[in-house]
Order: structure tokens, then sequence, then C-alpha cells
């Protein structure tokens, strides 16, 4: 499939770009005035509610001037162990998160919403001086949420006062709209082919086989940051475990799930029966709720066992279900907290995107929205149970020939009607965007780490951390 179009300015269209509910949605109050909270009151009572946190090196993090990974997402779990204490759990954090079309406006004027926040506040800044020098356009290349892309590219082009070529660019595309030659991207628009300096990316299904490491087209986000961590499970583990160390003497700590790496798959019926029984087990490399396989049951393990996959090493990560039934992992075990019953007592498995950007002053929430997962939870497991349908929240559902739609009745909009039923607080909100920076510098660090001081890209260290034949094979580096 390829499709191209320009887009020119003055194009938005809000209707476009939001879901129907959201369109019309009112900002719940709590919302508005988290996301209107400014970096030195947020410091003061995250400091005020956790006495051993190092308010310095907080502010440095919060901070941080991203150089790669610019523009995140974390999904994050509302969770409570056995004696009552509740955290924010990061289940990943996002390269290309989406978001904005569930997001109702804070300011009713502003009718581009966080979309222009999100180009102004960090897309444009990244544009001053480009190294590249290249004469080109600018672009925005996707392979899914058309609703969104669409957005960033007419608020694109508003901002920056010049069309915008809006590419398709699928993994499968026989004859694709967008090609690299010598690190320049170029884009076929009315029968020519484009010099592009900058583009905007949402490539999301392994773009690290047709966008190169070394691109000298500036990319935001660029795929460095995925396989560091906001495409890649595997490094993103990795990337926390490093981070972590360094943090402890602060105070901080990423939130995750016990998380064991580099498994391969006949080891994973081993781990699960460590963990109790009940594991999540993760192709580290797919997205938008694919290859992640909840396991709470005999039966549910042997029919991951006889699946088959493109990748040979997996992740295996503690399970979060109920009180009665959760991983057994060294700090005990942790269960959802979930939304608040409803009219029938049934409470429903709930997450929350948190999407930030990078910033002249530092890393700043852009939108946040809940999705909860298809079932209610149960307090007892019977025969026959399908766990996914109870833990699993994201979405996405893939349709045929590649495309993409989404189940919009799970969504949970942070307006007056929907966001009291997550039963979170101002500090819960607080606490998931710290947890949501945390894990983004860790994986931008991550990013540096894995780049030498030419720019290039360091295939022999990202091998010892991910050494996936599979995977390995279908980077494109040039």
């Amino acid at each position: 499939m390829t499709s191209s179009k320009i887009i020119l300015p003055d194009q938005f269209e809000p209707h476009n770009h939001w879901y129907p509910k959201a369109l019309n949605a009112t900002i719940h109050p709590m919302i508005s005035f988290f996301l209107n909270l400014d970096q030195e009151r947020i410091l003061k009572r995250y400091c005020h509610m956790h006495p051993t946190v190092n308010k310095e090196k907080l502010r440095e993090i919060l901070n941080h001037k991203a150089k790669y990974f610019l523009w995140a997402g974390a999904d994050l779990l509302n969770v409570t162990s056995a004696a009552g204490k509740r955290q924010m759990v990061v289940i990943e954090n996002n390269s290309c998160p989406s978001g904005q079309k569930s997001m109702p406006l804070v300011d009713d004027n502003e009718e581009q919403g966080s979309y222009r926040l999100m180009i102004e506040r960090t897309f444009k800044p990244a544009l001053k001086n480009l190294r590249n020098k290249i004469k080109g356009s600018l672009a925005v290349l996707y392979d899914k949420n058309h609703m969104e892309v669409t957005g960033y590219a007419e608020v694109i082009a508003d901002v920056m006062k010049e069309p915008v070529h809006l590419i398709s660019f699928h993994k499968d595309d026989s004859n694709p709209s967008a090609k690299f030659i010598d690190g320049v991207l170029y884009v076929l628009s009315e029968g020519k082919w484009i010099p592009i300096r900058a583009a905007f990316r949402y490539v999301t299904q392994k773009p690290w086989n047709r966008i190169p490491l070394n691109a000298k087209t500036k990319i935001i986000n660029p795929t460095i940051a995925c396989l560091a961590g906001g495409r890649n499970k595997m490094v993103a583990a990795k990337a926390y475990d490093i981070f972590n160390a360094e943090l402890q003497q602060y105070g901080l700590k990423i939130n995750i799930p016990e998380t064991i790496w580099d498994v391969s798959k006949n080891e994973i019926p081993i781990w699960v029966k460590k963990m109790g029984g009940h594991a999540v087990i993760k192709v580290p490399y797919s997205n938008a709720g694919q290859g992640v396989y909840t396991i709470v049951t005999e039966s549910e393990l042997e029919a991951f066992m006889k699946m088959e996959f493109d990748y040979d090493l997996f992740i295996v990560q503690s399970l979060i279900g109920n009180s009665n039934w959760s991983s057994t992992t060294s700090a005990g075990k942790l269960y959802h907290v979930g939304t608040i019953p409803n009219n029938r007592n049934q409470t429903f498995v709930a997450d929350i995107r948190m999407m930030v950007s990078s910033t002249e002053n530092g890393i700043k929430p852009l939108c946040t929205y809940a999705r909860r997962a298809a079932q209610p939870l149960v307090d007892e497991l019977v025969s026959g149970v399908d766990s996914w349908s109870m833990l699993g929240t994201n979405l996405s559902l893939k349709l045929a020939e590649g495309q993409w739609g989404s189940d919009t009745n799970r969504l949970i909009l942070m307006d007056r009607r929907d966001f009291n039923k997550l039963g979170v607080g101002l500090d819960d909100l607080i606490e998931a965007y710290i947890q949501t920076v945390l894990s983004m510098v860790a994986i931008d660090n991550m990013a540096k780490t894995l780049v030498n001081k030419q720019g290039r890209f360091r295939m022999k260290l990202f091998k010892s951390l991910n050494d996936d034949k599979s995977l390995l094979e279908e980077i494109m580096i040039n």
C-alpha cells in the first residue's frame, strides 16, 4: 500500500483528528490542574510525599535535554501490594505514542490542542541549526494511526508555514513512496522524488528495517530511540536496570515488573513455574498489544509453546493480576487497583498512557488517557479462563491487509464523565509523570551509549545487549 499527499497550511479540521467521544468532551478539572502545574510545585509535592528522594537529582532529570528520545508515551499500571502500598508501574515506553485523538482540549480556544504543543515545544526547536544542511522539504512518515498523523502534518504545515509531505511507509510495501539515498530521505510526490531535510516519524512496525540508523535527514524520533528501548522491550529492560542502579542513591526508581530477559523459548516454562505459574511473556520487538501473552493456566502456557515466532529471544515478566492470583516475586505480590466498581460491582484492569516530550524547559507532559480491559477482573480463576481479556488493555486491532482499527468502547477519557472511574488522584498523576520521565531518560541514555562520538551506531555493543540473530539481520545501518 502506497500513499503520498501534500498538506498545505490552514487545512486543520478538528473533527478529523479526535475520536467523536473526545471531540466535545470537557476536560476534568484535576487533569487540567495537573497539566498546568509548574515544575517547582511538582518537585515540592513529590519530595514532600517521598522524603528520601534527592530533590536536586530529580530536578536534573526533569530538565533532561533528550538527544534522541524526544517524544515518549509510557503505559502505566496503578497497582498495590498486599500491605496496601500503591505505586505506578511502567509496562513500556513507546517511541511513537498515540494519545492526541483521545485527549479533550485543555483550552477550548486552542483548537489544535496538544498536537500544536508537541510541534511548537519539541519538533520546531529540534530543527534549529540542523547539521545536515540538506536543502529539502518536511515530511511525516507513518504506517498506522491516520487520524493523528494527519493532525500532526497539518499542524507542522501551520507552525512551519510550509507544505508537508504526508507519506505512508509500511514494512511490506513493494513499491514505497519513501527511500533513503546516502542517508538522505526522498519521498515520491506528484511523480517526483523530493529530498527531505526533516521528518516527523510515526512508523511503528520494525522501523529499523527501512529507516537507517545513520540517516542524514533529521528524523523525530530517530530509529535509535526504538532499538534503545522505545520499540525494543529487551533493551528497555536493561536500560531501566542500568539507570535504576544509578538512581538508587538518590531515592528514585523506575517501577517495573520483575523481568527476566534473553529467554529462549524452551526456557520459558521454567521461569513461568518459578513465578508461581502466572507470568507475562513478551516478544520484545512487537507493539500495539501484539506479541504479549498473559499466562495464568497450564493450558495458556501450552498454547503459547505451540506457536511459531520470527525471533529467538523473549522476555518473561511477573504478572500483575488479582490479589488472589499474581506472580510470586522477590518483592512480594503486586495486584491491580483497577477501576472503581461499576453498578454491577465489576472492577476492570486499566492502564494510563502518559505522553511527554522534551522541550527547551525540560520534559513536559502533553496528554493522557486510559484504557480498560474487555472483561472484568475475577477473584478466582476457573477452567478455560481467557486471561488476556481480563488483563489486556491495548485498544489496537490488527485488521486484514495490514490495516489497524481501534476498540474505542474501552477508551477512558480524562473528562468529567470518565476520569472518576479510574480512582486516581493528583499524586497518582504526578507519580505517573515522574515514572514516564525516568523511563524516557533511561532509554535516551541508552541511545547515547549506542552511538559513538562520530554519530555512528555501535553494532558490537548493541549485539552484546541484544544478540538476537533475526533482529540483527533486520537492522538497516545506512
